[in-house]
């Protein structure tokens, strides 16, 4: 309240129309952009090949881990698209958080499943990461319920006005800052970007809808694995992003990183140090 909340801190070095821009645009797709990226992933594929030799073999690292990654050190090394706009004002989010969705099972009909997990691209290794991501899938895919979920199954106990009802209160609670940090953690929707693979299960991306519950500024989809030019392969990835949390310019810069990162999956090693010093 009043200027503070548990996961961020106020942004007070923006400019005048930085400042003005939620109060003409209040929600986040009056403020939404959209941007299609094709990446050549010839080299990611063949860098994978060459670490899942060395790596357990129910362990595979994936396209998606490597996407996940660049990701991830795209936020540390511009800081200024971890951002979201919450009660009219900007505030730059407290650590990397990356949602996901993925399919219980490869199967028509199959529940989703939703993970969200804190990022640490200067100090977690690629290998650390991948581990990472397995130790927090793997109990989702066997039934293990979220506490998220938990708490959706028991607002669902409830008549259709009770949830409307309790709902409102945590968007009032959230406006004012008072909504407590574990609810923040554990709510996918408060994240620094959701991530959803459509490549996975055969599909082409598409752009996906903000939503105005949470903070999550930028929704991104990938597609799946199609030939580009000269046979070399390509995925597209489509970008979905509120505008309000940083100019064009800056945000472009960054979602260009994280393709040349992947294009080029040996930065995807080292830290955010060495990545600013190129």
């Amino acid at each position: 309240m009043f200027g503070r909340r548990p996961d961020a801190t106020l942004v007070r070095d923006c400019g005048t129309l930085r400042r003005f821009m939620p109060y003409i645009s209040p929600r986040r797709n009056d403020s939404v952009f959209h941007l299609p990226q094709d990446i050549e992933v010839e080299a990611a594929l063949e860098f994978i090949d060459k670490r899942n030799r060395e790596r357990p073999p129910e362990r595979p690292m994936t396209l998606f881990h490597l996407f996940l990654r660049s990701l991830s050190q795209a936020h540390a090394l511009r800081p200024g698209v971890n951002r979201f706009v919450k009660s009219g004002k900007l505030w730059q989010r407290d650590g990397i958080w990356l949602s996901f969705s993925a399919k219980r099972e490869i199967k028509d009909g199959a529940p989703m499943i939703t993970i969200k997990r804190r990022f640490e691209p200067a100090t977690e290794s690629l290998d650390e990461m991948v581990d990472g991501i397995y130790d927090r899938v793997r109990p989702a895919k066997a039934g293990r319920k979220s506490t998220s979920d938990k708490e959706m199954g028991l607002l669902l106990r409830m008549p259709g006005f009770a949830i409307r009802t309790a709902l409102g209160f945590v968007r009032l609670a959230d406006y004012f800052g008072l909504l407590p940090l574990g609810m923040i953690e554990a709510d996918p929707l408060y994240a620094s970007t959701f991530v959803a693979n459509l490549g996975s299960v055969g599909h082409d991306a598409g752009f996906h809808h903000l939503w105005e519950y949470g903070t999550c500024s930028i929704f991104c989809v990938m597609g799946r694995i199609r030939p580009g030019p000269e046979g070399r392969r390509m995925m597209r990835v489509c970008w979905t992003y509120d505008e309000r949390i940083e100019d064009g310019l800056y945000s472009y810069i960054g979602i260009a990183g994280i393709q040349e990162r992947i294009e080029n999956p040996e930065l995807l090693e080292p830290s955010t140090d060495a990545l600013a010093n190129r």
